[in-house]
């Protein structure tokens, strides 16, 4: 914990202790999320962060953890906590859209797994997040009648991100301190990263997909959207487990937060690939560099590493995720094409030009990108990177009707993202600053396989870097 002065956004140890010194119950508390939500949609634009909750639903919960609160037998430090889930995840009992109008006909009868973790730990789930249709893309633009563009709570007339875009914004606006998205292409880190919050994209595997539509099965990873890296921390030790339904994860060595709060990163190695690292904006690259050398002021060593083969690694993580795309998406494309937005349908068609060649040439230099990042990580404890190359692109009245298709700046937006989704190594991205339009600029951090710990532990170190944080342009106080 550091004091701060000015703004800081309220995280889930500002919920517990007005839950335990009895300032607020979380009745009062989801009473106000519901008039909140209420506001969100009237307002001009709307933010269309939250497109399905249920007030019955949410009051359910609250009770329930109120009675716990007087009862003095909460169930873990995430009871009373408002969290959203990506509309990727089944949660009961909303429909599972996934950010389509043709899927999801029904309510869901059954949980996701994370779901259903959350509502064990007590936490009170408000509803389920915009995304970017079937995660197609990365600015979260979504023109369908159920769900239309989520806005910036920074600027409202700026992209969020995607394709975990409600769940950014639902943090960034204070609905909620947690949210959940999934990430195959930088789809947790990068709304994180436009939305000025904390995003952690786990292992692969690490956190179990099980009841999230699986899109890519190679290539995406839970994880938490957070106000700060203390509140990831906490998120990620609930969820993060095996699950006998998600088989990818089974193997998994247990997670642990060990160290995390060191009081400095000494005999940490950082490695850098400069070359790599300096393709952004020259504002991201500036506040970028100094916040590296805020690590080093910490006592941790900065190490030149070359990471190899990094065009062949963009293409081929793009020929990995389209082809299972396409490939799980098969049916959808001859059945609902008319009802997908173009970009998507765009997406898909392009995926259906690669070849089976393409893919298993993809899929070799997977192998041999994954060697490289053994030996890197035998010389370093974590390698750095921007977050994005640039800050969040505005919205257009063009993009309200018909969507938006720039595959030049999806490419752009995926550049620091890719090889964690492609060999399956965990990333962290922290905000560290703004741009003179006063958007937010992340650094990102990744680590070696299952090491999750060391990420969190630079990212407390790196929330520090930031002298001041701006409050967003839409921001509501739940705890007022």
């Amino acid at each position: 914990d550091s004091a701060r002065n000015g703004f800081s956004f309220k995280g889930i140890k500002d919920y517990l202790e007005c839950y335990r010194s009895g300032k607020l119950t979380p009745s009062q508390v989801a009473k106000n999320i519901i008039a909140t939500l209420e506001d969100c949609d009237k307002s001009t634009p709307p933010l269309r962060a939250i497109v399905q909750w249920d007030q019955e639903q949410i009051m359910l919960m609250a009770e329930a953890s109120t009675t716990r609160y007087r009862n003095k037998c909460t169930l873990s430090c995430l009871d009373g906590i408002p969290v959203c889930l990506k509309e990727e995840f089944k949660v009961v009992p909303y429909h599972h859209r996934v950010g389509t109008v043709y899927l999801g006909t029904q309510p869901e009868t059954e949980d996701a797994t994370v779901a259903k973790k959350l509502r064990e730990a007590g936490a009170i789930i408000i509803g389920v997040s915009n995304m970017h249709e079937l995660g197609t893309g990365t600015t979260g633009c979504n023109p369908n009648r159920y769900h239309k563009i989520p806005r910036n709570p920074y600027n409202p007339n700026h992209f969020t991100g995607g394709s975990s875009s409600g769940s950014a914004a639902a943090v960034a606006a204070g609905l909620c301190p947690v949210a959940i998205g999934t990430d195959g292409g930088g789809s947790v880190r990068i709304p994180a990263s436009f939305c000025g919050v904390v995003g952690l994209k786990g292992t692969f595997g690490r956190i179990s997909g099980h009841g999230s539509l699986p899109l890519s099965y190679s290539t995406v990873s839970a994880g938490p959207i957070c106000t700060s890296v203390a509140d990831a921390a906490i998120v990620y030790s609930i969820l993060a487990e095996p699950d006998l339904l998600y088989p990818y994860g089974l193997k998994q060595p247990k997670a642990t937060l060990s160290d995390m709060c060191a009081p400095d990163l000494k005999g940490l190695k950082l490695g850098v690939d400069w070359t790599f690292f300096k393709a952004c904006d020259a504002e991201v690259l500036t506040a970028c560099e100094k916040a590296v050398k805020h690590l080093q002021s910490l006592g941790a060593s900065v190490v030149e590493v070359s990471l190899p083969e990094m065009e062949e690694v963009r293409v081929a993580h793009v020929i990995c995720i389209l082809s299972e795309m396409r490939d799980f998406l098969q049916p959808d494309f001859n059945k609902h094409f008319h009802e997908m937005n173009l970009e998507t349908r765009a997406s898909l068609a392009m995926a259906s030009q690669f070849t089976a060649l393409d893919y298993i040439k993809a899929n070799r230099q997977r192998t041999r990108s994954m060697r490289f990042l053994q030996e890197i990580f035998s010389t370093v404890n974590c390698i750095l990177t921007p977050a994005v190359p640039c800050t969040a692109p505005r919205i257009y009245e063009s993009d309200l009707l018909t969507g938006s298709s720039d595959m030049s700046f999806t490419v752009r937006s995926m550049r620091f993202m890719q090889l964690g989704n492609f060999t399956g190594i965990p990333g962290l991205v922290v905000p560290i600053g703004y741009s003179t339009a006063g958007l937010p600029i992340s650094l990102q951090v990744m680590a070696k396989w299952w090491d999750e710990a060391v990420l969190l532990k630079i990212g407390l170190k790196l929330e520090q870097f930031r002298d001041q944080t701006k409050k967003p342009s839409i921001y509501y106080d739940i705890l007022a």
